[in-house]
């Protein structure tokens, strides 16, 4: 299901990710389930793509997630 909010994303998610990370694990989550619609694995695949949206902008360094310099 769709996130109105960061509040809303899993706890896996809202406690480890900065604030930033979870806009962009939320807003590529809801895209991706958007565009799976009907399909039987829709939101495994979209927390998968929302994720792989994170590791864009973000490497896990130690316990913590922190922006890629670029």
């Amino acid at each position: 299901m769709p996130y109105r909010k960061n509040a809303d994303l899993p706890s896996r998610v809202r406690n480890h990710l900065p604030e930033h990370a979870q806009d962009i694990y939320r807003e590529a989550f809801n895209h991706a389930y958007a565009a799976h619609a009907g399909e039987y694995d829709r939101e495994m695949r979209s927390h998968m793509i929302a994720w792989s949206a994170v590791k864009h902008s973000y490497v896990k360094a130690g316990d913590t997630w922190a922006p890629r310099h670029q």
